[in-house]
């Protein structure tokens, strides 16, 4: 099967609609459905039902589309090796991270490492599906919650890191030098949606101990919520390390949570069945360093 074909099926197996897979494609809708139909008669099975206008992918392109997933990685891990043994540190590395950590903890990494390795790409997406990028091939390292183990992957621990409370230095609890989970329970708490990593993390936790926190404000931006934080409309339970990398703020105090306290455990991961390239490690060295090296001790030279 030609590799181009398959990019072809992968296009329209993700829009499900062949003009728009077309235009994603740069092609004509008529190119791109005589490829399909090309694709469709060397495998002799069709790959789409056509209802309508409505594309639905047949039980063989189901198959096809994972099966053609790990061709067009395997074609592109083979140009990415032929690259690495021609130019070294050279090369694109896509990086998924959590929104927050984007926002608050990688950005000075990243400025250091364009410094180091200034031949090197980096993409960096920010999101909550970071072993779903991975796992399908949009990017080739990201860093997330710790998941359960799993085979198609290589995950790489990158410590711990405990909640802290949030609020507004004029609040009432500003001086506290500790605080439980169970007296915020009428306390005003701006947090993240349900359904968020973050918060699900505290709800786990909260009802484990028989209760649950009620929120005057949610939003899914970690920038929004210390916003909220600062302009007094409530107190927020972030990890501690959100504020570690910016200019000392005098409007927001930090207070620990007594145990049991949230905590959240990071991890590296990347495919376990594909190739990494000079690059990529370089990045995959600076980040372990970021985490779990000199950086918990205050150095600004992790890489």
């Amino acid at each position: 099967m030609d590799t181009r074909n398959i990019q072809y099926f992968m296009a329209v197996f993700e829009h499900l609609h062949f003009t728009r897979a077309a235009e994603a494609l740069g092609i004509s809708q008529p190119t791109l459905s005589q490829q399909i139909r090309f694709l469709e008669a060397e495998l002799g099975m069709p790959l789409f039902d056509r209802i309508g206008k409505k594309v639905v992918a047949t039980e063989a392109g189901q198959l096809l589309r994972l099966y053609g997933a790990k061709m067009l990685q395997a074609e592109s891990d083979a140009k990415s090796a032929i690259k690495d043994l021609l130019h070294g540190e050279r090369g694109t590395v896509r990086l998924a991270v959590l929104p927050s950590d984007l926002d608050f903890q990688l950005v000075p990494l990243f400025v250091q490492f364009k410094s180091k390795f200034p031949d090197i790409r980096l993409q960096v997406i920010s999101t909550i599906f970071v072993h779903e990028e991975v796992l399908n091939h949009k990017v080739d390292i990201g860093i997330s919650l710790q998941g359960l183990p799993d085979k198609r992957l290589v995950q790489i621990p990158l410590g711990r890191e405990f909640y802290q409370l949030f609020v507004h230095s004029a609040s009432e609890l500003a001086d506290r030098k500790e605080i439980a989970l169970q007296e915020l329970k009428d306390h005003p708490l701006v947090m993240y949606p349900k359904g968020f990593l973050g918060r699900d993390l505290v709800d786990a936790v909260c009802r484990k101990e028989g209760f649950e926190l009620d929120t005057v404000m949610e939003t899914g931006s970690a920038t929004s919520l210390l916003q909220l934080v600062s302009a007094g409309v409530g107190a927020a339970i972030q990890p501690e390390g959100l504020l570690r990398r910016m200019p000392e703020r005098t409007d927001i105090k930090m207070i620990p949570i007594a145990e049991p306290a949230p905590v959240r455990h990071l991890e590296l991961i990347y495919s376990a069945d594909r190739f990494i390239s000079g690059a990529h490690r370089q990045l995959t060295n600076g980040l372990i360093d970021f985490f779990n090296g000199p950086e918990k001790r205050g150095s600004e030279e992790p890489l």
